[in-house]
């Protein structure tokens, strides 16, 4: 039987601001069973803390915030091990900013050391030039993750991925991006789970970002079908999960 399940959120415990049927009764079932588990998600935009509120807004309790690890707290680790007390020019919300706080960086449009970009509702061209404007003058160009879009309630929308894309196509140069499927993400979060990637189950709704970055990490996946990737899609990319399911509420830990 595994010993720990890393799961994504958006696609497979929500859509937008809409609980997908059946995730409350698999997070039940999590602490119930006493798994140690970890919600893995590419969203730079919120903190654990917000993420817990909304999952309680959204009638799922008992949840801590070490229940949680973001791209952007893997983007702001991996970066401080390249370079201390460095200056950063932000695309993205809050969440990303507040954890490139604590790691001691400076958020700044003087000479900045790095670019960081995740999904912003608020991308701007005047964001856009002085993004191209820095990566030009040397900057290094950073993603928090590759996502083109986010399923939301009614459809998908665009995220950091086409951002990503806008700033590359004139700068003529691609990021380094940290999120899924990059193993990185992966690593950290087997890590502070204590277990080792083989004894990890990672639960997603993206074949080309959670199946892939949870293989090549050499774990268990399991794909579910309430997000992006649909049963149609498999046969669209050369690996395969090796678990499939609707949604999370089907999954019974003691089949994995």
């Amino acid at each position: 039987m595994i010993k720990s399940i890393i799961s994504d959120m958006d696609g497979v415990i929500y859509r937008g601001k809409q609980l997908i049927p059946g995730a409350n009764e698999f997070v039940q079932k999590l602490l119930a069973a006493k798994i140690p588990f970890l919600f893995l998600t590419n969203n730079a935009e919120q903190t654990p803390l917000d993420l817990k509120l909304k999952l309680e807004s959204l009638g799922i309790h008992g949840l801590t915030e070490d229940n949680f690890i973001t791209s952007a707290m893997a983007t702001a680790m991996f970066l401080r091990g390249q370079k201390e007390r460095a200056k950063v020019y932000v695309v993205g919300g809050g969440g990303l900013i507040n954890e490139l706080y604590k790691v001691g960086f400076s958020i700044s449009e003087s000479n900045p050391d790095y670019v960081v970009v995740a999904k912003s509702s608020t991308f701007s061209f005047e964001q856009l030039k002085k993004a191209v404007r820095f990566i030009d003058q040397g900057a290094k160009f950073i993603g928090t993750n590759p996502d083109m879009i986010d399923p939301v309630e009614g459809g998908n929308e665009p995220a950091a991925g086409t951002i990503l894309a806008a700033i590359s196509a004139a700068t003529g140069k691609k990021p380094y991006i940290v999120g899924k499927p990059n193993a990185l993400m992966m690593m950290l979060a087997s890590r502070k789970l204590g277990v080792h990637p083989e004894e990890c189950v990672m639960v997603g709704d993206r074949m080309d970002t959670d199946i892939v970055g949870g293989m090549e990490a050499g774990m268990t996946t399991a794909l579910v079908l309430s997000g992006v990737s649909t049963l149609s899609m498999l046969d669209e990319f050369p690996y395969r999960p090796d678990y499939v399911f609707n949604h999370v509420g089907e999954i019974e830990f003691s089949q994995l």
